[in-house]
């Protein structure tokens, strides 16, 4: 490549295996030069990376170096696809200087395909359509002038693409490549879906002959040509084709035969399509339908587990009908025996919403468990929470914290239960605020540890077993209880400072909001101590990015201004519940 002074000093990385991370990235890059961030671009539900990168270098001579040693060489067994970053949209969309190619040979990849094509101009980005290792035989080649790729297609198209200049086609089989200006494929589609000519015929009795497949279409237009489908042995398929010379006529053959009579048998015909149009197009409406039912189903469909076996779908639907209306309900059985979950949809959210504050943890008349009730999430999702949790564990192990009994367990409403990493289940006697968004804050520092004599009844068996094995090897009494009893004085949380956020970017992107919650926390607790877990989760929940939370936590004024705003929506809340319930 020539060298070329580029104004970005940002490289996309593209072509990435899913497993590879922003930590082994840095290895890699760092090395040409020091690299400013590094950023995976993941799934923003379920966290999965995305197959590309880009990568920030100080300077823009490290960025083109790292361009012109580090491209196309393998990362983690997949040859990796560097270009310049190109932050203007338009450029990319515009489609100016950006030619496509066909008919390439299994052998040629990203670097063979860049190294013919470079002698032409500058090239912003270059690549070979790959599935499963293999190519597909097309490709793309992306100038940074008009000019360049009109000389390109000048120059190659319509030649054998071979590195063999005296022998420049060795091969009679090989096709010939062809290179034309891109086309975008939603105009390419329009394109053929106003003229293609070819119908796909199904359903034919098995006694059908070519002769008569053109006889019966014949009567809609001029054909091209004509066939019956046929196995080795001379067996009809009972599918053809019947290709016409105009595209109205296909049409027309379409809408007036499908459903007409061949040889006494209804015939079924359509537009001719290959095998990855119909898979894509499956593929497209398979989509559409499961986001369809996604948000059609979201924050309403509840999933409950820990029933017992004397619970029926009718005690379900009884127990769960008192916080709103019930659209459906069902129990999940086999062979006519229950598994111990069910689901539960109502019709509003906010029904859905006051069912799992008030039902999860609740024992039911007659049974011994108490309820997990949660918003219902697919598969996909629940997989992914469960490996970053893994991950998070495995990045940050349990601290000396995780027998501190100042740090409790908080419920989520949408997970209950969910206990963070390096924290102890610890049950606590008295009602803290639910903190929301799987986070965990600190507990203020006026609740210790203190022995207790009185049962905490009414509150399920696991309430009277606090899980922390400390208690018992500081001499205290299995039943001991956590309530709220003064402590010395700590002194007040200050403000962050810059420094003090420094390593923030160090932080996997899914867990900054968790550290930038912990540091929030005691200083609206020093605000509004009462409802600090509920304030802290609603700025956590809310559209509030990490770069907004780091501005709350180094700006006192416009912190407090927050908090006032979520009193102000909980006050809100609280009278519309109250109106509801009254």
């Amino acid at each position: 490549m020539s060298k070329l002074l580029h104004p970005y000093v940002s490289l996309y990385v593209g072509d990435l295996s899913q497993e590879i991370s922003e930590a082994q990235l840095f290895e890699i890059f760092n090395a040409i030069g020091p690299v400013a961030s590094i950023r995976v671009c993941r799934d923003s539900l379920t966290r999965r990376s995305l197959g590309y990168a880009y990568i920030n270098y100080h300077s823009s001579t490290d960025a083109e170096r790292a361009l012109d040693t580090l491209n196309n060489t393998p990362i983690k067994g997949k040859p990796c696809r560097i270009m310049w970053s190109q932050r203007d949209p338009t450029v990319r969309r515009s489609g100016v200087g950006n030619i496509f190619i066909k008919n390439l040979p299994s052998n040629v990849g990203h670097k063979e395909l860049f190294d013919t094509f470079s002698e032409f101009g500058n090239i912003l980005s270059c690549k070979v359509a790959m599935e499963n290792g293999d190519s597909k035989g097309f490709g793309f080649v992306h100038f940074e002038s008009l000019e360049a790729a009109d000389k390109a297609i000048a120059s190659t198209n319509n030649t054998y693409f071979t590195a063999d200049k005296a022998n420049p086609h060795p091969d009679p089989k090989v096709k010939p490549v062809y290179v034309g200006k891109f086309v975008p494929k939603r105009e390419w589609m329009r394109q053929k879906e106003s003229s293609w000519t070819n119908v796909y015929v199904n359903d034919l009795d098995p006694e059908v002959t070519q002769a008569d497949l053109q006889n019966h279409f014949a009567t809609q237009g001029k054909i091209q040509s004509c066939v019956v489908m046929t196995e080795q042995s001379g067996v009809s398929k009972r599918f053809g084709f019947v290709n016409f010379e105009i595209h109205d006529d296909a049409v027309k053959a379409v809408t007036a035969l499908s459903g007409s009579l061949l040889k006494n048998k209804k015939i079924w015909c359509t537009r001719a399509q290959k095998k990855s149009e119909r898979v894509e197009e499956l593929k497209r409406i398979f989509i559409s339908r499961k986001v369809e039912m996604l948000n059609k189903y979201q924050g309403i469909n509840l999933y409950v587990k820990n029933l017992e076996d004397s619970i029926t779908e009718e005690r379900l639907r009884q127990e769960f009908s008192v916080h709103g209306e019930i659209k459906s309900a069902r129990l999940a059985s086999e062979n006519g025996v229950s598994k111990g979950f069910g689901f539960v949809c109502y019709t509003k959210p906010e029904e859905a919403q006051r069912a799992i504050n008030e039902m999860h943890g609740r024992i039911l008349s007659g049974c011994t468990k108490p309820l997990y009730v949660a918003f219902h999430e697919t598969r996909e999702i629940r997989k992914v929470k469960l490996s970053q949790r893994h991950a998070y564990r495995k990045t940050y192990p349990p601290s000396s914290n995780a027998g501190n009994p100042v740090y409790g367990y908080y419920n989520n409403p949408s997970q209950p239960g969910y206990n963070m990493p390096g924290t102890a289940p610890v049950v606590i006697r008295q009602q803290w605020p639910r903190y929301h968004n799987q986070h965990q804050a600190q507990v203020p520092s006026n609740y210790v540890q203190v022995p207790a004599h009185n049962s905490n009844r009414g509150r399920g068996a696991q309430s009277n077993k606090p899980r922390n094995n400390n208690n018992r090897r500081q001499g205290q009494q299995p039943g001991a209880q956590y309530e709220q009893h003064p402590a010395p004085a700590q002194p007040q949380p200050q403000l962050a400072q810059n420094n003090d956020l420094q390593h923030l970017h160090n932080i996997p992107a899914d867990q900054q909001k968790l550290y930038l919650g912990e540091r929030l926390y005691p200083l609206i607790a020093k605000i509004n101590n009462e409802q600090a877990g509920k304030i802290t989760g609603m700025l956590l929940d809310s559209q509030w990015t990490v770069e907004d939370l780091t501005r709350f936590l180094l700006n006192e004024n416009l912190l407090q201004e927050k908090v006032q705003e979520a009193l102000t929506v909980l006050q809100q809340a609280q009278q519309a519940q109250q109106t509801t319930s009254s």
